[in-house]
Order: C-alpha cells, then structure tokens, then sequence
C-alpha cells in the first residue's frame, strides 16, 4: 500500500455537498472588537489564536440566552423548568451523537473539555492496558495513561500506520491506540482511518483527540470505525466549559465512575449501587447544562451551514496566509510532513532574529493581532520540528528556537486579518 493510498483512504470525509437549505456562514460574537495598539489607536482586533479558544458563535449565544429563563436543575425534578431544563440536556446530547456521526448505541458523556475527556477514558481502562501514543500529541492525550508506549514523530503518513502496527503487534493484553485528527501545532490531517484499521486488527481499540478537527471538517466516528473520540466545546465557538467523549459503552459502564456523587449511583445504603449506564455514571453533580446546551447549539450551527462553504473559505485564507509567510525571508514554517500535506487553519512558525514571543508581542501590540506563542502544550513534538533538545525554555525562551509562533483561522478570519499578519511580520523582518 502506497503513502498515497494509505492517508487518502484515512481522510477525514470531505465536505458534504451544500444543500438548498445550508445557511449562510454565522457571524461571531466579538467580530467587532477594537483594541489599543501603539500610539495609543483603537484597531480592530484580528483574532488569529482559534486553535486555543474560538470566540462564541452568534447563534451559540442566542441558545444560552433563550434557555437561561427557564434554567432549573436536570434529572430529578417534576417542576415544568426542570422537565425542559433536562429535556433540553437530554437533546444536547443527541445532538452531538449525530454531529460526529456515533453509532446508536454509543455513550455521549458531557465533560469539561477534551483533557477532561481523556482523563476520563483513562480511568474506564481495563487492568492492565497498554497505551499507544506519538510524541506529536497534545498533553491531553500524551499524559493521562498508565501504561503507555511512546512513538517517535513519524516522517510520513505510511510510517505513522507501520509504527503503530508493529508496537500494537509486540503488546499482549488490552491496548490502546492514541492519535490525533489534526496537529495543534501544524494543523496536519492524521490518517485515522488507517491507524483505526490497523488497532482492530491487533484487537485494540482506538481514541481520536479530534480537539482541532470538529472546528474545520466534517467528522464521522461510523464510517471511519473509530471507537472513541473527545473533543471541547472552547474550540468549537461554545465556549461555555463543556466538551464531550463520545464512544463504546463497555469500558465507560466497567469503568470507575469519574466522580462519586449524586446522579452516579442507584442507591446508597451499606453498599453502593452505581449506574451501569455510562453517562450518568461519569456525570455525578449538577452538570454543565448551559455548556452542552452551548456544544449542541454550535453543532447545529456548523451541519446547518454546511461545510462545504467553511472549508473553502478557510482554505482560501490559509493558503493566502502560508503563502505570503514563505515570501518572507527568514520566516519557517512548522511542518511534519511537507508543504503539500493536507491541514486544517493552523500554521506555526519562526521568525529568525526574534523570540517567538517578541513576535506575539509586537504583533499584539503594534498592529492588534492576537496570536499564540509557545510550545501549545506539545512540548516533545515542537522540539522536534525545531531541533532542539528537553528542558529549553517555553515561551519566553531565550533565542529564537525554543518556541514558536502559531497563527489560526476560523469562522470571523478575515482576509484583512490575514494580510495583516502577512505585513506585519516582513515589517518585523525589515527591523534585523
């Protein structure tokens, strides 16, 4: 099996075709924000940091806003608010089971955010299971597990399938294989389908951080044949402090309840009876309902849309964007895979002659552009592709190779934001 065939057989599905009832690409909440730059203006601010928080969308807002009235506590109330209140949890839920494309009978369980998520898959585990994960993970996938087999940065998408073949071939007993969707440093595409393929054929299953892809394209957890996928609503223009883990019910329904508490159990006497039903065994305590009434109301808003429109409007501006950074001289950017691999709106990069934070602060400062600036809790991975060793310093590092510069797009970006960052940037070149 040629490279070629082994990530275009893993894509994430392609944008499904616009219908005659997709609506037109929703407006964020902040789009119109001014900030104080040099000199003492007011600018509009360009909002390039998605890949850590994106802002709220419009209809997000709207949701919370009609739902707080009648806001009341969910699962145990006869009151009229509380019956709608869980009703309203209740279709969140099924909301977000249709949106990444779950089997009917897979568990949605509401969590804090994708490290939540995974923490709490960590915990549902099976005694005894190995973890498989790449050093290119997010800490939220790289860290919670017990036991865990880590994977060098593969050099092409055909070495990240072979690596985790033979690593899953040499673990006896439970196993887990951990992977990313899409790179938070570069916005890579992972052939998960692939890597999903080959943990079943070693019996083990697999996890998919999907964080930075359910922002930008169409995910489905079917026909890719993933068995679990965790992602957060802060990415996805929900920031209200919800996320969610969706998947298999077995090790969620074995597992120890994530919290012990109310809701979690049956009943409570010299023994404790706990759910069997994974998702009030792991959401004990009143849950986040406004923060799965927010996730829900921004996947509607996205399959309404249609991802058609979103993905080319966001590859038209990542284009122009990576474009213009590599007609500047001294400015590289972050790659695993080369320049033609396939990527979500992200893109990280160095600017010689400056700290990655300096640029972050001048672009900040001087032009009212918000970036990120770091190692974007992927320290192994960023030193990696930057060539330089553990223990340098994050952030405000002392020279220009310990972190990066990470620009990213998403609904609100503009043209003129991306032009401006492009501009910026070679004025900074110009001052060496």
């Amino acid at each position: 099996m040629s490279t070629l065939t082994i990530f275009n057989s893993a894509r994430t599905p392609e944008a499904a075709p616009a219908s005659a009832t997709s609506r037109p690409i929703p407006a964020v909440l902040g789009a119109d924000l001014e900030v104080p730059v040099k000199g003492g203006r007011l600018v509009g601010y360009a909002n390039l940091d998605y890949a850590a928080s994106a802002p709220c969308l419009e209809p997000v807002s709207a949701a919370v806003t009609a739902a707080l009235p009648a806001y009341s506590s969910v699962h145990r109330g006869a009151g009229y608010a509380s019956q709608l209140t869980t009703a309203r949890y209740e279709q969140a839920r099924h909301t977000v089971r249709a949106f990444v494309g779950a089997r009917p009978d897979d568990s949605v369980i509401f969590t804090r955010n994708t490290t939540d998520a995974t923490n709490l898959l960590a915990g549902c585990l099976p005694e005894g299971t190995t973890t498989v994960v790449f050093d290119t993970e997010h800490h939220a996938s790289l860290l919670p597990w017990r036991h865990a087999v880590r994977l060098a940065p593969p050099a092409f998408p055909g070495e990240a399938v072979r690596a985790a073949d033979e690593a899953l071939a040499a673990i006896e007993g439970p196993k887990l294989l951990v992977v990313t969707a899409a790179s938070n440093v570069t916005g890579e595409l992972w052939p998960i389908a692939a890597l999903a393929h080959i943990a079943h054929r070693h019996g083990a299953r697999i996890l998919v951080d999907a964080a930075q892809l359910v922002p930008h394209r169409r995910l489905n957890l079917t026909a890719l044949d993933l068995d679990y996928v965790a992602f957060s609503g802060h990415k996805l223009y929900a920031p209200f402090g919800a996320g969610a883990l969706v998947g298999r019910r077995d090790w969620l329904a074995e597992g120890e309840p994530y919290l012990k508490g109310g809701g979690a159990v049956r009943s409570v006497g010299e023994s404790v009876e706990w759910h069997d039903d994974p998702e009030p065994r792991h959401e004990a305590g009143t849950p986040n309902v406004l923060g799965a009434i927010a996730l829900a109301a921004a996947c509607d808003a996205l399959t309404a849309t249609g991802w058609t429109a979103l993905v080319r409007e966001e590859e038209r501006l990542i284009a122009r964007l990576r474009s213009g950074l590599a007609s500047i001289e001294g400015v590289r950017e972050l790659s695993l895979w080369g320049d033609d691999h396939p990527r979500v709106g992200i893109v990280s990069f160095t600017v010689a002659g400056y700290t990655a934070r300096e640029v972050a602060e001048a672009l900040s400062g001087e032009y009212g552009i918000g970036v990120r600036d770091g190692k974007f809790c992927a320290h192994p991975f960023v030193r990696h592709l930057l060539g330089t060793s553990e223990g340098a310093p994050d952030g405000d590092c002392a020279d220009d190779t310990g972190s990066a510069v990470r620009a990213s797009i998403g609904i609100g970006s503009t043209q003129e934001h991306v032009d401006r960052l492009i501009e910026a940037v070679r004025d900074l070149v110009s001052r060496r």
